[in-house]
């Protein structure tokens, strides 16, 4: 018999779906059939049930936020189970010892994380039986039946537990380390808060604090363009001057002259030149791709856009949601034609049927066996769904995940980009652009807006014709500063870093190892500058506030603030994934850094200046109030949950990474405080009337699902 172990219970619930199983407490059992002559027991994690044990389980003077103290380097990295998630261990714990149980299966999510949450259950059991592990990408019947048929053995996924333990380990020792040193040295200057650092979220944030000091920097400064109508043998187009390639004066009354000289005179057509360019069908989705439409169409937060695909992949109808690759291999090339079949049955895709091209299996843009790493792209499965049927947000995103599967067999869109040169009085030079749609294609499917929609058509002219001047104006224009990054464009920028600095080789680096950190955590990132105050997000744009800015004025050009850590440290966990690097030497050398990063600290601190910087706001945000007060017992950990300003939080957070957290605004409502302290005593907060989703209102109890770890709304007083 056999024992298979999934991250989440919703995953294994749907993962048990192909087979006739029985419900028990924290596990179902499978009966005997085709794939498990004997049965299975099909059980769950809920997330991570281990975390790195605090700084004060080693030793307990580390549980004091001094100087002496650091670094914090523990010899030999110990776990510790969160307390509310013992029962489940004990479970799991339990099922694996029976006698029955000849064989484990790992099913947790293929990737490195999900790796290191199945495996140190197996590990902290003490449970030693043969492995092997279910490797999937879809939730499909078809999908889960095929995985549990061809199961690998442990050993071939065994270096992501090393690459992901390595990342644990290391992000743990930075971490606490930065966010100690520079808590205690910012304290010493007035400003009573926990200034978290990290290796991914503190060079993100330096990003947006550099673009912000630019914006700030930034003097505006005025120009003139001369704008000239022309008419060539009855055929009218504007113009704009220019000289050397620049239309732009800084001198009014030069321009003022030179739009005097043109008026009324002769104009000849000095050149005329046609470029046609063809504009191939956008890559297929990975998972920033996709945040960064979804934040430019829909102003989706990242965040919010992996949820709602994580929603469609539990329901089956999408492809694993963290992909990192925009390529498919020829094995689900072959299914595309099964699934548009059924795509092309549903009324807001009819009319894009029947495709130009019925199959892309031969087209290296899109089925490549080698750009296919853990994950193929994210594309509808076979469990083709009408839209309608899904809500608001997850319409939206599947919309967009079948139409950009869609628009790859349509053919290349292509457009006549035209430029004419034309001479006012032989001496002053104008230039006209314009673009003409020669073939629609793919923008059939995706139309995309952008800056070259607004250029004119232009008249055809000959070389040689002649006209005149007949209108010419002055027009007014003042430089703009850079524009602040969208949370859309922060993922594309984390993603693509290395375009962003001079050595060469680092760039090599970070474009091998996609930025600043993974496809699963960007989002999750942003989110995290945005809770501990460093970013606030108005109108789909990211501000630095002085609490960002300080704190990256703090650490200055150390490496901490860099990508270029982070950068390699990704490319050394992607060795040690593949088998090429020890996990043991790298964790040994970040030891090493973070006694530098706390040696930096120190010696930056002597000369910090935060002139400019509103230092005293950091301090006022601890004393609202209610900031900082407790309303209960944590949830998941039970540490204390305190008021955090827009949101309650467990007040391990900076020990234990404990994640739990309730938003103060809950679709549109407001959660008392009152409430809160309900919740966290009963279970169940009074009825709330006036939640919103999209255009309905409704009335429920806000309740802690302890089998999900998360809250849920209930429609009914038990």
């Amino acid at each position: 018999m056999k024992v298979i172990i999934a991250e989440k219970p919703d995953q294994g619930i749907t993962l048990a779906s192909p087979f006739q199983s029985k419900k028990h407490d924290g596990y179902l059992e499978i009966f005997p059939n085709e794939l498990f002559p004997k049965g299975a027991y099909m059980t769950w994690a809920v997330g991570h049930l281990f975390q790195l044990a605090p700084p004060e389980h080693y030793r307990p003077e580390w549980k004091q936020w001094t100087m002496e103290t650091l670094p914090i380097i523990p010899e030999q990295f110990q776990y510790e189970i969160e307390k509310s998630k013992a029962k489940q261990f004990k479970i799991i714990k339990e099922l694996l010892r029976k006698p029955e149980v000849t064989e484990i299966i790992h099913a947790g999510d293929a990737g490195r994380e999900g790796e290191l949450i199945v495996r140190n259950i197996i590990k902290m059991s003490g449970v030693k039986k043969p492995m092997k592990r279910l490797w999937i990408s879809s939730l499909t019947p078809k999908a889960i039946y095929e995985g549990f048929k061809s199961l690998l053995d442990e050993s071939e996924t065994r270096n992501l537990y090393y690459e992901a333990y390595a990342r644990a380990c290391a992000d743990w020792l930075v971490g606490m380390n930065a966010s100690r040193i520079y808590s205690i040295l910012l304290k010493k200057k007035g400003m009573n808060d926990v200034f978290s650092a990290g290796r991914v979220q503190t060079p993100t944030l330096a990003l947006i604090v550099k673009r912000e000091k630019e914006i700030e920097n930034f003097k505006s400064e005025p120009f003139w363009e001369v704008l000239a109508t022309f008419n060539i043998d009855g055929k009218q187009y504007e113009g704009k001057w220019v000289k050397d390639n620049d239309s732009r004066l800084k001198d009014k009354e030069l321009a003022k002259k030179i739009a005097e000289f043109c008026r009324n005179k002769a104009a000849e057509v000095k050149e005329v030149k046609t470029e046609r360019k063809e504009f191939q069908p956008p890559l297929l989705f990975n998972l920033s791709s996709l945040q960064a439409t979804a934040n430019k169409l829909y102003q989706f937060s990242p965040k919010k856009t992996l949820d709602v695909l994580q929603s469609l992949y539990q329901k089956g109808i999408v492809s694993y949601p963290r992909s990192d690759s925009n390529y498919v291999t020829r094995g689900e090339a072959e299914t595309f034609p099964d699934i548009l079949q059924k795509v092309s049955r549903l009324p807001e895709y009819k009319d894009l049927f029947p495709l130009p091209n019925p199959s892309i299996i031969h087209n290296k843009r899109y089925v490549n066996e080698k750009k296919v790493t853990d994950h193929y792209a994210i594309i509808p499965t076979e469990q083709v769904t009408d839209p309608n049927k899904l809500s608001n947000d997850e319409r939206k995103i599947y919309d967009l995940v079948v139409r950009r599967l869609i628009a790859a067999h349509y053919e290349q869109a292509i457009f006549d980009y035209t430029t004419i040169i034309t001479l006012v009085d032989k001496r002053a030079e104008f230039i006209s652009k314009g673009k003409q749609q020669i073939q629609e294609g793919w923008r059939k499917v995706i139309f995309h807006r952008d800056d070259e929609e607004d250029v004119l058509l232009l008249p055809e002219v000959q070389e040689g014709e002649e006209g005149c001047v007949v209108h010419v104006k002055v027009k007014e224009g003042k430089t703009q500063p850079p524009k602040r990054y969208t949370e859309g464009q922060l993922i594309t920028l984390m993603k693509t870093a290395g375009k962003f600095l001079d050595n060469e080789e680092l760039e090599k680096v970070l474009m091998k190892t996609e930025g600043l950190g993974t496809e699963a955590t960007r989002a999750g990132i942003i989110t995290m500058l945005k809770e501990r105050k460093y970013i606030e997000v108005k109108k789909n744009q990211v501000y630095a506030t002085d609490k960002g800015k300080v704190l990256i004025e703090a650490i200055g050009d150390k490496i901490l603030a860099s990508p270029e850590m982070t950068a390699k440290w990704e490319q050394r966990l992607s060795e040690i994934g593949e088998g090429k690097a020890s996990a043991a030497n790298f964790i040994e050398q970040v030891k090493k850094l973070s006694a530098k990063i706390i040696q930096d600290a120190i010696e930056m601190s002597e000369t910090w200046n935060f002139a400019g910087l509103d230092t005293e706001s950091i301090q006022r945000t601890k004393s609202k109030t209610t900031l900082g007060k407790t309303v209960g017992k944590c949830k998941l950990c039970d540490g204390t949950v305190i008021d955090k300003g827009d949101f309650y939080g467990c007040s391990n957070y900076a020990k234990t990474k404990c994640s739990f957290t309730i938003s103060k605004m809950i679709l549109g409502k407001k959660i008392s405080q009152t409430n809160v302290k309900k919740l966290l005593q009963n279970g169940k907060t009074d009825l709330i009337k006036g939640f919103k989703k999209g255009e309905k209102t409704f009335d429920a109890y806000l309740v802690w699902d302890q089998e999900q770890q998360k809250l849920s709304f209930s429609f009914k007083n038990e």
